[in-house]
């Protein structure tokens, strides 16, 4: 049975908004100051660990936008361009970047089957919207954020708008000299 871990880059103020450069954000590109050191190492064992990524369709844009062109000596960019992804999409628009596929049907039934046809971890990275429907259903396994010492003060956040509690139980916590933390949660809405 796979397992839905989702990961996020966050300020402290819980803003995981265009962390990469992505255009439109008054903010972008928050994270690159705090890119060198062992935070980055943990990004990439936590790729390498990962079985498939399960993305929304603006991230899966992005990503197919940046990473199959990309190489590093680390082996990052190779797993991010073969692992198979799996795409939660309304858009008839063909998926291009390469062992991409469309998931039919709405998350609730989609995410579940995926789940019992993958053996290991299901990474979803970004996709804001997807994550929202993820945690509100119940359906995220580990959730894993790598918080910034930075307060943005607008833009997207991590967490839904809801009626319904999410309780985290923290797993873990790792500390950086950066002042980067990486929180591990597994939460269950109440």
């Amino acid at each position: 049975m796979g397992k839905i871990v989702v990961t996020e880059f966050v300020s402290l103020d819980m803003v995981m908004e265009a962390p990469g450069g992505e255009p439109g954000y008054a903010h972008s590109g928050w994270v690159f100051p705090y890119q060198e050191g062992d935070q980055m190492k943990f990004k990439l064992d936590e790729t390498l660990a990962a079985d498939v990524l399960l993305l929304g369709r603006r991230t899966y844009e992005s990503f197919a936008g940046a990473w199959p062109d990309r190489e590093d000596d680390q082996g990052f960019a190779d797993k991010m361009n073969e692992m198979p992804k799996y795409v939660v999409t309304s858009s008839t628009e063909p998926l291009e970047w390469n062992n991409s596929t469309a998931l039919d049907g709405p998350i609730e039934e989609s995410v579940p089957k995926l789940k019992e046809q993958i053996d290991g971890e299901i990474l979803v990275a970004g996709s804001r919207t997807l994550v929202h429907a993820l945690l509100l259903a119940g359906l995220v396994d580990e959730l894993r954020l790598m918080v910034f010492p930075v307060i943005l003060g607008s833009g997207g956040r991590v967490f839904p708008e809801s009626a319904d509690k999410i309780v985290l139980e923290l797993k873990d916590d790792r500390r950086y000299e950066s002042g980067v933390q990486v929180l591990t949660y597994h939460p269950t809405v109440a």
